[in-house]
């Protein structure tokens, strides 16, 4: 409020008059401050004030304004009715009291079937859920261990949350993720699980993604689902541990049978080879007498082809002349005439007595 200055006017106007009974006259008195000129104009001014006051702290209570941030959607309610377009991040304002703004998650959100509890932290887009049982088609006791990865459709979100609620995992994804995989793995005995682990996870992943992005408006986006674990009964572990076994002796002995075999046709094979050089080299060997004798034949065919009777006259006459020449240097050498004249006869000088009594003999 401003400050009243009447007090000081009066308190001038007094100390004047006292003043002048006093000291005969004077009136000159001045206030010890002068008003500011701000707190003089204040009245006029604290009005708007209160107004500006009065809206920043409306502000802060009623909050009408939201702020929406990435991997987020907006669902803007009316007096309770959802908007059909959804709020995209960033800033949005809204009616307090008659409009609310309500923050959807639509990032990629984890959904965990396990059976033994895991500390997975504190982040509310991971939620794990027990492992989901199944009895095999003998009736056996079965559970699978899985995750599905999901997100919640931007654009549907505002139908979607009208439809299902925020509680929409729980009524869209997990009822469809159970129902699915109970009727895959429940047609299957358990220990053949182990072996079609691949052919089971593709089934799996196939029938959830097709049910729930075939729902009306497409609610739900499913990004993978992943196979993790087969739990099977201790029984069938046991038994299919014992077929194993039974399977790796069967291997190893159909190797070592394998093996065996191998060693005797190298065995056989090298023996055939051996066989099969000596036999070689022995054809090689008769080969080589056949030619040498063939050629030989040849040879001899050839020479008695030039053994002619003129020939073997003239080497006659070549030996009777050395005879002759023998003769002129020793009489007592001899002649050996061969039978019909076929060859040159061959004479043999007996000068040496040794030889002589050699040949005698």
């Amino acid at each position: 409020m401003p400050i009243d200055n009447d007090y000081f006017k009066n308190r001038q106007q007094n100390n004047g008059g006292g003043n002048n009974n006093n000291n005969g006259g004077g009136g000159n008195f001045q206030p010890p401050f002068e008003t500011p000129e701000f707190f003089k104009n204040f009245g006029k001014k604290a009005g708007m004030l209160y107004v500006v006051i009065i809206i920043i702290a409306a502000l802060f209570i009623f909050k009408p304004f939201v702020i929406i941030e990435s991997g987020q959607v907006g669902i803007k309610a009316t007096t309770g009715k959802y908007d059909e377009m959804p709020l995209n991040p960033g800033f949005h304002l809204y009616i307090p009291v008659f409009q609310k703004v309500i923050i959807v998650d639509t990032k990629v959100r984890l959904l965990n079937y396990r059976s033994v509890e895991e500390m997975s932290g504190f982040d509310s887009g991971i939620k794990v859920n027990p492992a989901i049982n199944i009895l095999d088609a003998r009736g056996l006791p079965v559970s699978i261990e899985l995750t599905v990865q999901y997100r919640l459709t931007a654009t549907g979100a505002p139908a979607t949350i009208a439809t299902w609620g925020l509680s929409w995992e729980d009524k869209i994804v997990n009822p469809v993720v159970r129902n699915v995989v109970r009727n895959v793995v429940g047609g299957f005995n358990a220990e053949d699980l182990p072996t079609k682990r691949n052919e089971i996870a593709t089934l799996i992943e196939q029938g959830i993604r097709e049910q729930i992005e075939n729902l009306e408006g497409k609610p739900v986006s499913i990004e993978s689902v992943q196979l993790r674990e087969i739990v099977l009964p201790v029984k069938i572990k046991e038994q299919i541990e014992r077929v194993q076994i039974a399977n790796q002796e069967s291997e190893r002995v159909r190797y070592e049978v394998l093996r065996a075999k191998q060693e005797a046709e190298k065995r056989a094979a090298q023996a055939t080879g051996e066989a099969e050089a000596k036999r070689i080299e022995a054809q090689g060997r008769a080969d080589a007498v056949t030619i040498e004798a063939k050629a030989q034949s040849e040879a001899n065919k050839a020479i008695a082809q030039s053994l002619t009777p003129n020939l073997l006259h003239m080497q006659q006459i070549e030996v009777q002349g050395k005879f002759n020449e023998a003769l002129r240097e020793n009489k007592d050498a001899k002649i050996f005439l061969t039978p019909g004249g076929s060859t040159p006869n061959i004479w043999v000088d007996t000068k040496d007595k040794s030889r002589d009594t050699a040949i005698n003999q």
